[in-house]
């Protein structure tokens, strides 16, 4: 069953990229090479840098894919796989590459500027604010909460220490050997991707894990420092190399997963049957389905996180505009992929008796007792890798060495793609200050350095809110309607686009519709929960976020009808 499950969508996902997505490539924004790209036209060696499209694609990927698509179904199939897969297959090819792809043109029609920039002039100057409000508050959230992941990741998996943090001069060195020296990128990145495995044994023999009970707030302090000066190195340096390597590293994951797939499928009596439910309205201690399932699963099927990358990071590096399909359509569809696999793994992965392990049903109430157990992240991201290596050691045995080693490249893969998104994020906030910066006329905070500074000290700062480094998880509760409010924000922006250009709009006016009702009932959910439980803090918050969002709406249905009014005069 899981075998098929997942050819099913597979074909599903290949379907929806080949016709729909050629489709609004092709007939709603009508992409041309003639058209010249920011890359080019503002090429400045640092952000603005035309690249290969397969390394934009690999760094448009890993950015957006981090954690997300990974804890986010881990966690959401508690309400059974068959909503969890519909959401993902349906979301992802109608909504998620819909909406990632189309914040990549307009941002790449518009010079790069952020979505929350183009806000003023598609729909005007204040919703510029509100938008960038609402980004620079999601932005602040992602650096802060992903800081903390990494530094509990490493310490979950401790032998992931030395090769992610290998993977660093090792994409450099990429990077020095095919733009400095001219070598081949294909070759070289391979051979970099090599190296990096090789590092991934040593680390086995290696763990490495920081003594004492500070071990997060070291951690979390030193990728602060790190991600300050990533964020302000030429993306050619480290950025774009290091993305690609990761890509290839998923294609490794993605491959080691599928054969795992088949083997447990074929090979008695590891069968790999789905042992999670199939529906399960009222798990123990959960939320309704309607509608938390469609804000807990964002990456993998929308996630409005997507468009300050398309719009941030990856929009200055394309080469020529008919790359932006593969880019920002195939990059959500190759999220939704992976998203998929993570179902299968927690699905019927954990249900794969080996080693003496208990398996089936058995095995699934251990990890999915009930909310409180299944929602912590590392049960989530435990329940993943779990999977994925029982199903793994059907290929490769269940030898205790190959077993740490499948488990240290399960969880470099996730740290690595965890880092990338880091990395993203602080430099897509960058990019919002300096915008903030310029609108304002403060000059100084359109200097990259001082505008990277503000970004990481800021989100610093909230880690430091709470004892332990956990500050953002005071947060936490309101990131993901707040993500998935931004996608529907998103979405509604380009849909006054198009309608300004007199474009078929139909194609992101559903999805944003759907979004905004999802969102702004969960919201208005969280607002309750939190007057309740007297989280003054939270429902502050909440409330203010909730008419930031029902003003911009307002600003957008005034620009609609000043654009219809223009069509007809």
């Amino acid at each position: 069953m899981g075998l098929l499950l997942t050819v099913i969508v597979f074909m599903w996902f290949i379907v929806g990229y080949k016709i729909y997505g050629s489709y609004i490539a092709k007939k709603v924004f009508n992409l041309s090479d003639k058209t010249v790209t920011p890359a080019h036209e503002l090429e400045d060696g640092t952000d603005y840098v035309p690249t290969n499209k397969w390394v934009v694609w690999g760094h448009h990927y890993t950015s957006i894919a981090g954690t997300g698509p990974i804890v986010g179904p881990a966690i959401a199939i508690m309400w059974g796989w068959v909503p969890a897969i519909l959401w993902i297959a349906v979301g992802a090819v109608v909504a998620g590459a819909v909406h990632d792809f189309s914040a990549l043109v307009i941002s790449m029609r518009n010079k790069g500027k952020s979505i929350a920039e183009l806000t003023a002039t598609i729909i005007g100057p204040r919703a510029r604010y509100l938008f960038t409000a609402i980004g620079f508050f999601e932005l602040w959230i992602v650096i802060s909460i992903f800081a903390m992941i990494m530094g509990i990741l490493f310490n979950m998996y401790p032998s992931s220490v030395f090769p992610v943090w290998m993977e660093i001069p090792i994409a450099m060195f990429l990077s020095y050997m095919v733009f400095k020296k001219g070598k081949n990128l294909l070759v070289w990145s391979w051979l970099a991707l090599i190296l990096m495995y090789v590092t991934v044994v040593i680390g086995v023999f290696l763990p490495i894990k920081i003594p004492g009970t500070h071990s997060l707030q070291i951690w979390i302090a030193i990728m602060m420092i790190y991600i300050y000066i990533a964020s302000t190195l030429p993306v050619t340096t480290l950025l774009q190399p290091r993305d690609f390597i990761n890509s290839h590293e998923l294609i490794v994951v993605m491959i080691l997963l599928i054969v795992g797939i088949i083997a447990a499928t074929i090979k008695a009596p590891a069968h790999l049957s789905i042992v999670a439910p199939a529906v399960n309205l009222h798990p123990k201690g959960a939320p309704p389905l309607w509608p938390i399932l469609f804000v807990t699963i964002a990456c993998g099927a929308i996630s409005g996180f997507h468009s300050l990358v398309s719009s941030g990071t990856t929009s200055k590096q394309v080469d020529k505009e008919t790359d932006a399909q593969m880019i920002g359509y195939g990059g959500m569809i190759a999220e939704g992929i992976l998203a998929l696999l993570v179902i299968i793994a927690v699905a019927a992965g954990v249900g794969v008796a080996i080693g003496g392990k208990i398996g089936g049903v058995e095995a699934w109430n251990a990890l999915y007792g009930d909310w409180a157990t299944a929602s912590g992240l590392g049960a989530k991201i435990g329940a993943f890798v779990t999977g994925s290596v029982n199903m793994i050691a059907c290929v490769f045995g269940q030898s205790k060495f190959m077993m740490t080693l499948m488990t240290t490249i399960m969880g470099v893969f996730i740290v690595s793609f965890a880092g990338t998104s880091l990395d993203t994020a602080t430099r897509a906030q960058r990019y919002i200050i300096q915008e903030i910066g310029s609108t304002l006329r403060l000059k100084f905070l359109t200097n990259k350095f001082i505008a990277a500074f503000l970004g990481v000290l800021t989100a610093w700062l909230l880690t430091l809110a709470s004892p332990g480094g956990k500050g953002a998880l005071v947060l936490w509760p309101l990131f993901g309607t707040v993500n998935q409010l931004l996608a529907g924000l998103a979405l509604l922006v380009t849909t006054i686009y198009l309608i300004k250009k007199k474009a078929r709009f139909v194609f992101t006016l559903i999805p944003m519709i759907f979004m905004v009702i999802m969102t702004g009932w969960a919201m208005l959910m969280n607002i309750q929960t939190f007057h309740k439980t007297h989280n003054q803090l939270l429902f502050v918050i909440a409330i203010i976020v909730f008419i930031l969002m029902v003003w911009l709406i307002i600003e957008a249905i005034i620009a609609m009808q000043k654009a219809k009014m223009a069509q007809r005069s």
